[in-house]
């Protein structure tokens, strides 16, 4: 006889410093564990959306605000 297993999608907001010990636990329990990283693009339109933008005044004033 053939057991059935239910699943459920879970998703955790937690700190970058917890993943080893949720990956190490999802390991031994046997849980599959999927991250989903931002790409650079989503990250960037999230700024805009936050108002997180800089305007310079010209050329020298941006390499200064980018290295300094």
């Amino acid at each position: 006889m053939q057991s059935l297993s239910i699943q459920e999608n879970v998703q955790l907001t937690l700190p970058n410093a917890d993943l080893s010990f949720l990956r190490t636990i999802s390991k031994k329990m046997g849980w599959s564990l999927k991250l989903q990283r931002k790409s650079g693009i989503d990250k960037g339109l999230e700024d805009i959306r936050k108002g997180n933008i800089f305007h310079a005044k010209n050329s020298e004033d941006l390499l200064k605000q980018i290295l300094g």
